[in-house]
């Protein structure tokens, strides 16, 4: 009992000092009168970006971001407005829905919000922030006035002096009859609802959308417009979230990098924190966090395995396979080029060296010297690149200049070959000629490059690789085109085989 107590007692000191910390944070401005309070809370309700920002200096530290700016203006325009925000972490979905529902409540505009999500403890942590800052933001209280009540205040129920009700629930929970006297909800939130546990179950899916639909969204009125808001990224192929993005009237997809590359949100998160944040943790939980993108470790190509390289003059010939994909730069929004080292020994394919980044045309040309040297004349090389018909007019006016220049330039022996084999499906060729060799282990990757970020990249690339191609599969393609290459040069090699003609036999 004792031990309760002083539980109770600290969790009260911190959320003291929570509240606190955003009183300090907003202090009023001095010297207003009610006028002056009236005139600028007109003129700022009449701007909800710069409401926000005066309100909560705290909180909008940073400027917003373009696809910030669209959701607020989507959720506070539509009094009836289904929104699913799929935003990766550290782009604030959580704070920029907080902004947008008190600022649709202390301007009268809703009047009953429900909260839900994976748990009541959950939902408690997510309605804290819009509880501290109606206790302890003098801003708001400045010019709206105290909202802390009498009675019902606790931190999963309250009741705002102007009358709007706030209340959390966690999946499973009863919602029903949550009315703010005659005011069903209008405002319903799901905030973090999936967690990554459920999502391997899709029983327990099943049963949590089933809630959602029957206990959670049945609460509102039919008759009144509702602001209905997912806020959660897409961590599984089914999830909650990818289920309400279905119905939803908007589904923003935003992740931790554009399609070019770069940071959405630059302000904030710069290219090198990025880079120095994902670079801990594993290419396949970077994709479900920040790229709403939830590929599966091994769902095609399920064990790596990696091994020594037999010394090379044990090779009849080695193959080296590029694809110079298009761009010229080596920014990260930048086609990825590929070049790989490989060969067969024992009818097993070794994976010898590998170039898979972003690049210039002449850093790919680079990649091949590279090969050509670490190989030292040990074993007969093939230079191959990937050259279809549209591709064809670039390796004539670009790369041959090139490779003819570093010939020139670096005094080597250097030829490579065009590839112009029409080739198939790419997801389906990947899986149909390498997926037997890596599952009978004859897919063998250097164990001596197993550090070096280039192989690692590729390697990520094969375990993430999908039919869906959900994840870029550029190496994979490479060593497919590569293995081909292989396979067609040893028919080659293969010495003729003269069969005797068959004597006439005499018929008797």
């Amino acid at each position: 009992m004792a031990e309760n107590k002083h539980t109770a007692r600290q969790a009260l000191q911190e959320w003291a000092a929570y509240v606190e910390n955003i009183r300090r944070e907003t202090p009023a401005e001095t010297g207003l009168s009610r006028s002056d309070i009236e005139r600028k809370k007109r003129y700022l309700e009449g701007r909800p970006l710069e409401w926000i920002t005066y309100f909560f200096p705290n909180y909008a530290k940073y400027p917003f971001a373009p696809f910030h700016k669209r959701a607020i203006t989507r959720m506070i325009s539509n009094p009836e407005w289904y929104e699913v925000l799929s935003w990766s972490r550290e782009l604030a979905k959580s704070t920029i829905v907080m902004f947008v529902v008190l600022y649709l409540t202390l301007t009268s505009r809703k009047r009953n919000v429900m909260l839900a999500s994976s748990t009541q403890d959950a939902a408690r942590r997510l309605l804290a922030p819009y509880k501290a800052n109606l206790e302890g933001n003098q801003r708001l209280i400045a010019f709206y006035g105290e909202q802390t009540s009498l009675g019902n205040w606790t931190d999963l129920e309250f009741i705002t002096r102007d009358g709007v009700a706030f209340r959390a629930v966690g999946a499973g929970n009863a919602p029903r009859g949550s009315r703010n006297e005659a005011v069903r909800p209008d405002v319903l939130l799901v905030d973090d609802f999936d967690t990554d546990e459920e999502c391997r179950n899709p029983d327990i899916i099943q049963k949590k959308w089933e809630w959602y639909e029957q206990a959670f969204y049945a609460t509102r009125s039919i008759s009144e417009p509702t602001l209905i808001v997912w806020a959660g990224n897409i961590i599984a192929k089914d999830c909650c979230v990818v289920r309400a993005a279905r119905y939803a009237d908007n589904h923003d997809i935003v992740n931790i990098r554009d399609k070019d590359g770069r940071s959405t949100w630059p302000e904030k998160n710069t290219e090198q924190h990025i880079d120095e944040t994902l670079s801990k943790i594993s290419t396949a939980s970077a994709q479900k966090e920040y790229y709403n993108n939830p590929v599966s470790e091994g769902e095609v190509f399920k064990n790596i395995t990696w091994g020594k390289i037999p010394s090379l003059n044990k090779f009849k010939f080695l193959v080296n396979y590029g694809d110079p994909a298009p761009g010229e730069n080596r920014g990260k929004g930048a086609s990825t080029k590929s070049c790989v080292l490989m060969g067969m020994y024992n009818d097993k394919l070794y994976v010898i060296k590998a170039h898979l980044d972003h690049g210039l045309n002449s850093d790919f040309i680079q990649w091949y010297i590279e090969h050509e040297l670490y190989v030292a004349g040990k074993t007969t090389v093939y230079h191959y690149i990937e050259n279809n018909k549209l591709q064809d007019p670039f390796f004539q006016q670009v790369f041959k200049p090139l490779v003819v220049k570093a010939r020139k330039k670096q005094g080597v022996s250097l030829s490579i070959r065009p590839d112009e084999e029409r080739k198939t499906d790419k997801a389906t060729r990947i899986e149909a000629n390498l997926e037997p060799l890596c599952r009978e282990g004859r897919l063998i990757f250097n164990e001596a490059e197993r550090d070096n970020p280039h192989m690692k990249r590729l390697v990520d690339q094969f375990t993430l690789f999908t039919l869906r191609m959900k994840f870029p599969a550029d190496g994979p393609d490479c060593v497919e085109g590569g293995y081909r290459c292989i396979k067609n040069k040893r028919l080659t090699l293969q010495p003729t085989i003269t069969l005797p003609a068959a004597k006439n036999n005499k018929r008797l």
